[in-house]
């Protein structure tokens, strides 16, 4: 069982936690109950909500969920992975080992596959993007702190664009906060149950965590589902890791972000 959020000794468990797996790191760590959106545990709370990033992968989770939902992409057609996968300038070939050649939706979020959500965000225009992107809330203030920054969404320009938007690597510039509760909306479409169109995208959170690109997050006898992401700074080339997730995956209570400059997002914190 996940602590209590009503529980004083639970939170300063958790906050012990948070402080020992942060230590000696530059970043963020953010918990939130799901229910609530009150803060269980964090540390550098400011700097999460103020800091603004390119959210590489985290995306990948919407821009699926939009097309399965408005019944552009069926969640079973496997598509082949094509490396390597070059947009514009950018080679973006996929993490995910050479063995991994065909995939559906749920491969494709858990396996973290650049080729396949490149190829079906296509099937949406410009607008339709970033309306999902805004309905996420990834432009809008969260409220967990004050003078809080908020994310920067353009309207891509070109197929490529629109590409590399889906992908979280051009155009689009959130803070871990914004990634927070767009990730804590998804848990509460989660909580809601059902055979939903995008249920796809929900088992493929829990399978990158079981045995995909987030395994690092695994935690022993608990389900939890979540995304990884690594793009790179917007002022230099330096990459930058996130992790966005949720626990239990099946019963939602407690969501999270971890943020590290000048890491990746696959990182296992200590």
């Amino acid at each position: 069982m996940l602590p209590s959020a009503d529980s004083q000794t639970d939170h300063s468990r958790l906050q012990r936690a948070v402080d020992q797996a942060i230590q000696g790191l530059n970043g963020s760590i953010v918990l939130i109950d799901i229910e609530s959106n009150a803060v269980l545990a964090s540390s550098h709370l400011d700097y999460a909500g103020t800091e603004l990033v390119r959210p590489g992968s985290t995306l990948k989770p919407f821009v699926l969920a939009e097309l399965l939902k408005s019944g552009k992409l069926d969640a079973r057609q496997r598509l082949l992975c094509k490396r390597p996968l070059r947009i514009g300038s950018l080679r973006l070939d996929c993490s995910h080992t050479a063995d991994v050649t065909q995939l559906d939706a749920d491969d494709a979020i858990s396996y973290s596959c650049n080729s396949y959500v490149s190829e079906v965000s296509l099937r949406m225009n410009a607008d339709e993007l970033v309306q999902t992107f805004k309905r996420a809330g990834l432009d809008s203030p969260t409220g967990l702190i004050k003078n809080e920054v908020t994310g920067r969404i353009q309207s891509p320009t070109s197929q490529q664009r629109l590409q590399l938007a889906a992908l979280g690597e051009r155009g689009i510039e959130v803070t871990p906060l914004e990634l927070l509760e767009a990730f804590r909306k998804l848990a509460l479409g989660r909580s809601a149950g059902g055979n939903s169109p995008d249920q796809a995208v929900f088992e493929g959170l829990e399978h990158a965590v079981t045995y995909g690109t987030a395994h690092a997050a695994y935690v022993d006898g608990m389900k939890v589902a979540g995304k990884t992401g690594t793009a790179s700074s917007a002022e230099s080339a330096r990459t930058h890791g996130l992790f966005v997730g949720y626990a239990p995956a099946d019963r939602p209570q407690i969501a999270i972000v971890v943020y590290l400059p000048q890491g990746r997002g696959s990182v296992r914190l200590p």
